[in-house]
Order: C-alpha cells, then sequence, then structure tokens
C-alpha cells in the first residue's frame, strides 16, 4: 500500500496535520514561536496536509505567518472550513451564498494565500439548502479561489445531493476504531462516499486522545477540556473504554507497536473512501 493519497489528482501526505489544537486552551500552552517551529518540523517530515478552520480561534492566522515568513505555501495541501460563524460571539451555522463568500475572502487574506487546496463546509446549515451552497462554492473555484470542494459531518443523502450540482472531493468525517458509525449500512456514508468517488478524511483518528495511550483516567485532561463533556470520556462509561484500551494495547505489544500506531495502521488499511 503506498502511502500517498490523492484529492481529486492531487496528491496528499496520508497522514494529516491536524490544526485545531492550536486553538485550544491548555495548562502549558505553546508561544507562538513553538507553534511556528511545530509547523516546520512537521512539513520537513513530509506531513502536509493540513487541517484547518475559521472558528479554530488563531489558527488560520498562524498559518498566514507560517507561509509568510517560510515562503513555503506550494509546500502545504491546505485544508480549511466554512459554516461556523462566530462574530456574535456563539457558533451559529450559516451557509448561504453571500456567506460562504464572505468567509472565503475572510479565510485568503487570514491564511495570506490566493488559493485554498480543499474548501469544506464544517457543518451542514439546516436553513440553507446544500444546493445553494455548493453552487456557491463551484463559482468560488471558477474564480480561483478554491481548487476542490468538501462537506464535513454530513450525512449519505446531503451527500448525494451536493454531489449532483458539483463533485465533493472530501468528506471530513470522524473514523477509528473507537468510532465506526460510517461504516453502517444504515448511516451510508462509507458507502455513498465510495460510490461517488469521494475520499474520506478520517478526524480524531485516535479516539480523541483515547487511542494514544496516555489517558488513564479523566485527571489526565486539563480543567475546561471540552473532552470532558464528550460520552466517551464520562465517568459511567470512561472504565469500560478504557478496558478497551488496554486490549488493543495487548494486542500492540504482540506486533511491536504502540497502540497509537496500531489505530493509525488499521485506518490506512481501510483506503481513502473508495
Amino acid at each position: 500500500m503506498s502511502l500517498p493519497r490523492t484529492i481529486g489528482t492531487t496528491p496528499v501526505s496520508a497522514l494529516g496535520f491536524g490544526c485545531m489544537s492550536f486553538a485550544i486552551p491548555s495548562k502549558t500552552p505553546q508561544s507562538e514561536e513553538e507553534s511556528l517551529a511545530l509547523l516546520t518540523a512537521a512539513a520537513d517530515r513530509g506531513l502536509t496536509f493540513w487541517v484547518t478552520s475559521d472558528a479554530y480561534g488563531p489558527s488560520e492566522a498562524l498559518l498566514g505567518k507560517w507561509f509568510q515568513q517560510t515562503g513555503r505555501r506550494s509546500d502545504i495541501f491546505l485544508v480549511t472550513k466554512f459554516g461556523i460563524d462566530t462574530s456574535a460571539g456563539k457558533m451559529d451555522l450559516r451557509s448561504d451564498p453571500e456567506y460562504v463568500r464572505q468567509a472565503c475572502q475572510a479565510s485568503l487574506a487570514t491564511l495570506q494565500t490566493e488559493y485554498i487546496d480543499l474548501y469544506m463546509q464544517h457543518r451542514v446549515d439546516p436553513a440553507t439548502p446544500i444546493e445553494q451552497t455548493v453552487a456557491a462554492m463551484k463559482q468560488l473555484q471558477a474564480e480561483g479561489k478554491i481548487r476542490h470542494l468538501g462537506l464535513s459531518e454530513c450525512s449519505a443523502r446531503t451527500l448525494r445531493r451536493a454531489s449532483k450540482v458539483h463533485p465533493i472531493a472530501a468528506a471530513e468525517m470522524e473514523y477509528s476504531l473507537f468510532a465506526l458509525d460510517i461504516e453502517d449500512p444504515a448511516v451510508g456514508v462509507l458507502a455513498a462516499a465510495r460510490e461517488l468517488g469521494v475520499k474520506i478524511i478520517a478526524y480524531s483518528p485516535l479516539g480523541r486522545g483515547f487511542l494514544t495511550g496516555a489517558i488513564r483516567g479523566r485527571a489526565d485532561f486539563d480543567e475546561g477540556d471540552m473532552r470532558l463533556t464528550h460520552p466517551r470520556f464520562s465517568e459511567e462509561n470512561f472504565a469500560a473504554n478504557l478496558r478497551l484500551v488496554e486490549g488493543l494495547e495487548a494486542l500492540a505489544a504482540e506486533k511491536g507497536c504502540t497502540v497509537g500506531q496500531l489505530a493509525l495502521a488499521w485506518l490506512l488499511a481501510q483506503g481513502d473512501g473508495e
């Protein structure tokens, strides 16, 4: 199996670099200098598939500064997302055509780039038909502002509707040994993606940290960590889920790898949606 994959006809690294963490408060926050150095280290190691969002606080601005400082924009396959409007101090879903254009122009400026390789709707807007949203994205592509169109956390039905307006290059979905929902025939997302030639971008491939082996109790999270509100990490579910991780750790030991490496190897073996 070749590690490089493609989005459209563009080669991308099989493993991506998720940039949401730059927006999450921590007990030991990184300085901007440290964050920029981390981006350089990722790029130098061939991790050049970067995923951010205009809803991830300072993340886009950080990437924009890195592009400006290094001149390495062409080395990176850049993914950013729109559709979560935070301008009023809350997270509103919005993907009407006017907002799609406004959000794209803002991201281009913040990222200090002339184009976005893959522009994705972050969450489906129930108030705007997906056909209108995709038509607006299609126009941005025609203008050279974006190169590929994508969706995130969509249903199989929405993916099919969107694909009738314009080919969808990728769908970002949670997918890991802890999250197999897209495989469920009743959900149908993986089947629809394969039928339509849509690549799956798996987010939280390490089970939101559980599959790293580093989380042994709820005390391992920083105060205010949003994962503490997730059912997987609740008081009533934590012990049972930890036992599942311990079972995977035993299998990983037999294979001579870490549980994180095992989880990523399993995911890579599933292909990329086609």
